[in-house]
């Protein structure tokens, strides 16, 4: 099956670079249109800002090397080299070329007569190596030359200017390395005719200055396909930050409004300013009731990747509006296969309910107190019937025994201050929740609801169709699948240390005759709770390192995204100890 019409398409020069480097890299960010930023990429943009001017033509001239002679035969020292002068031309030009099957956009081009010298910036170095250069950039250059060859031009040679050293290196285009061009172009073509992504790297440093390593996922792919472990003989690195500096910003004053100031969102409620957050803080806006957002506030988080969140008052998840995240429906499509192939359905659901039931034996083992042991081990013995159940069905039947010892057990958990009144609960109610417990398990789910859902909205998936729960109208079913396994140690961990710590009292709740709601001081509070655990560091039990829970959820959408697709043999739940 062909995922793009290579016919019609033409692949960018830098795509075939990127392939060189790396096929799985080439593929995430050619095939599947995927992009993260880090301060190499940042950086990278910054250099180039000087050359990205559109300027019509092709004339300049390759400014004289003001190196030595020992600089131009490649054996200077790093410091003889940064005498070097960046070459005074300003050029962007873009080629393409229908027989190649290639397209480009070159940095800079000196032309004499009828001689051309494409001229590529590098943010980085002079590599240490006899080339002075990497072969992904030597296959760059030699990509650009021939499109300027197939513009009438002659070729010879190409430079690399390395901004870091402040250096040009010629490359010498020689029949070998236009041999190799062209057999990379070739593969680069075939791999992106695949609807499976290539295998990842086996142990590279290239993962290290990645900025979709924490799409790709190298380590966790191997350790989980492998068919002997491999977290004993090989350390599985974490090649993504521990923790997103960016954090979700909640706003609950009823008539307030959200517009947008130069890169920043700024809150007012009747012509007063009441805070302003700046885009590159923000991972999440979540509106909570009767909170209005502008037009140009919308737009500017759409273009940021920054989703927006609405939930009722009472935080119901109602929906969320992203920017076009999803630039292809690759993973999609085999979302869709899987939810029609039983036997999948069935491992996959398998494996989130044995992760909730393993979390909540987890929960009450920890926090429990009672006749816990006899509980725990009703729980086991229920929890051991997973691995024979014959479809989802019987599944949900064990899941809802187990869920009733658990939610019976509740109770034993809660330890409120001595001067507050008692949280007592029997077994899990709602719609609405008759008392503070269950309200706060509800208001709780409901913002888990909405981090599984934007978790797999950026794993280019569809959060409205399950396979563990039925599709319905208006129901984020494949979140609530994913949310399962995180129910006891997020949800649930945030209701028993907001009432434990004292955060929440019983004098926040407002409890009718028709249910039991949570008063606006008390919803700020637990939020605060809820969201610091969502921060919280902890040790990966598959992987061995360490990043928040917000940081996992994300993981588990990827790896969930894998094993739709088939990057992954199965796919397995995360628990605790």
């Amino acid at each position: 099956m062909s995922t793009l019409p290579l016919d019609e398409e033409l692949l960018p020069v830098r795509m075939l670079s990127q392939f060189s480097y790396c096929p799985r890299l080439f593929y995430l960010m050619y095939v599947d249109r995927l992009w993260a930023d880090n301060e190499y990429t940042v950086e990278g943009r910054h250099v180039h800002r000087r050359v990205d001017r559109a300027i019509d033509g092709v004339l300049g001239k390759l400014e004289e090397d003001s190196g030595s002679e020992a600089e131009k035969s490649g054996c200077s020292t790093l410091q003889e080299e940064q005498e070097d002068a960046a070459p005074d031309i300003g050029r962007s030009v873009s080629l393409s070329s229908s027989e190649l099957g290639l397209t480009g956009k070159l940095d800079l081009v000196a032309v004499e007569g009828e001689e051309a010298v494409p001229v590529e910036t590098k943010r980085g170095k002079v590599p240490a190596n006899e080339e002075r250069s990497y072969e992904p950039e030597r296959v760059q250059v030699m990509a650009q030359a021939l499109l300027l060859r197939d513009a009438g031009y002659q070729v010879s040679k190409g430079v690399i200017y390395y901004a870091g050293s402040r250096t040009r290196v010629d490359i010498l285009l020689d029949d070998a390395l236009e041999r190799r061009t062209l057999e990379l172009l070739d593969q680069a073509k075939q791999v992106a005719s695949q609807t499976r992504l290539p295998r990842p790297l086996e142990d590279s440093p290239k993962c290290h200055g990645c900025s979709l390593s924490g799409i790709c996922l190298p380590d966790e792919t191997r350790a989980l396909t492998d068919p002997e472990p491999t977290a004993d003989e090989r350390e599985i690195r974490r090649l993504y930050p521990a923790r997103i500096d960016a954090q979700p910003l909640y706003i609950e004053e009823q008539g307030a409004t959200v517009g947008k100031e130069g890169s920043a969102l700024i809150i007012r409620k009747q012509g007063e300013k009441l805070g302003r957050v700046r885009l590159k803080d923000l991972d999440q806006l979540i509106l909570c009731g009767r909170v209005g957002i502008t037009s140009p506030a919308v737009q500017v988080c759409a273009e940021a990747g920054i989703p927006i969140v609405y939930m009722s008052s009472g935080h119901w998840f109602y929906g969320v509006t992203t920017g076009i995240t999803l630039r292809n429906a690759f993973d999609r499509a085999a979302q869709f296969r899987i939810a029609d192939d039983t036997s999948a359905c069935l491992e996959i659901s398998r494996a989130f309910v044995e992760a909730k039931c393993a979390n909540q034996r987890t929960m009450i083992r920890r926090n429990g107190e009672g006749s816990r042991a006899q509980v725990l081990r009703r729980m086991k013995q229920l929890t051991s019937r997973l691995e024979l159940a014959q479809d989802v069905d019987t599944l949900r039947g064990v899941e809802g025994s187990v869920a009733r010892l658990y939610f019976g057990s509740f109770s034993s958990m809660l330890k409120p201050p001595s001067d507050s009144l008692d949280f007592d609960m029997e077994g899990r109610n709602r719609r609405p929740p008759e008392d503070p417990v269950n309200t706060l398990l509800s208001f709780a789910y409901a913002m888990l609801t909405k981090e599984c859902t934007v978790a797999l909205l950026g794993a280019g998936l569809d959060p409205f169709w399950g396979v563990f729960h039925a599709p319905r109208h208006g129901r984020p079913a494949l979140a609530l699948d994913l949310m399962e396994e995180f129910r006891p140690i997020l949800a649930d961990s945030a209701v028993i240390t907001a009432i434990n710590t004292g955060a929440i009292r019983r004098r926040d709740f407002v409890i009718g005759k028709t249910g039991c709601a949570l008063k606006q001081p008390g919803k700020k509070r637990f939020i605060k709770v809820y969201v610091a655990r969502m921060s919280q560091l902890v040790t990966h039990p598959l992987f061995g390192y360490r990043c928040t829970w917000r940081q996992i959820i994300r993981v588990q959408a990827r790896l969930l995204a894998r094993r739709f697709r088939g990057d992954l043999p199965k796919y397995q739940g995360m628990t605790t100890r």
